[in-house]
């Protein structure tokens, strides 16, 4: 009797740990995949740039590393308008960690830009502009847009202040995408939170870019089949 007893008490200590582990897990699970608010815009001029004002650069930290999202920083590396003007910044010298980078002015045309930093970059994009449609100049773009963007994830957009992302937001709406699931979380300049990771170094009074440490996607126009 006294062995069966033993056995009893063994095995539901036994079962209550691995109950508690259990719940463990799920509550961490759960934490990590929470319900988001919806996206909701800012007032002011963020909000014209189409900055959300639940989930921004004040909070992002929050929401960082969830399986059910991507995260995109639309900068270019190194940007031809001249952000400066604006006390913003033309080389992409950081970004928040977890972040991928996709130039936008690659996707599609940049538009609406402020007068002080010039025209900005008129190169080849995925994308032209046809009114307010946007048109596939290469045949594999709507391939690319709809890997990148799953529409079943949620996704966080952002870039130097907040503009470029806006233009991301409005594409991929325009395009049938679900505007609820899409935050545009404003600009890195606007940052400053524990996952900063640094880009712009200084070495014996040289400053440089280890753009080695960026995780970047490349879009390739020579390798694709222009329309």
């Amino acid at each position: 009797m006294k062995n069966r007893t033993s056995e009893i008490i063994v095995a539901s200590i036994v079962a209550l740990a691995i109950g508690l582990l259990a719940g463990c897990v799920i509550w961490n699970s759960g934490d990590n995949l929470a319900p988001l608010p919806k996206p909701e815009l800012s007032e002011g001029q963020r909000g014209e740039l189409g900055i959300d004002k639940n989930i921004n650069e004040s909070n992002i930290d929050k929401y960082l590393g969830r399986k059910d999202s991507v995260y995109y920083d639309m900068r270019m590396l190194e940007d031809p308008a001249n952000y400066e003007a604006i006390e913003g910044d033309r080389y992409l010298s950081g970004f928040i960690k977890g972040f991928e980078v996709l130039p936008y002015p690659y996707i599609a045309p940049v538009t609406d830009l402020p007068e002080a930093v010039g025209q900005g970059y008129t190169g080849p994009s995925l994308f032209r502009m046809d009114g307010e449609n946007y048109v596939a100049n290469y045949r594999e773009a709507m391939q690319i847009i709809t890997d990148l963007f799953p529409k079943d994830k949620n996704i966080f957009l952002m870039c130097g202040g907040g503009g470029y992302a806006g233009m991301m937001k409005k594409m991929l709406v325009k395009l049938g995408w679900d505007a609820n699931k899409i935050y545009n979380i404003g600009g890195y300049w606007n940052y400053d939170g524990k996952n900063k990771v640094e880009i712009k170094e200084t070495i014996k009074d040289t400053t440089y870019y280890a753009f080695w440490k960026v995780p970047y996607h490349d879009i390739d126009f020579a390798s694709y089949t222009k329309i």
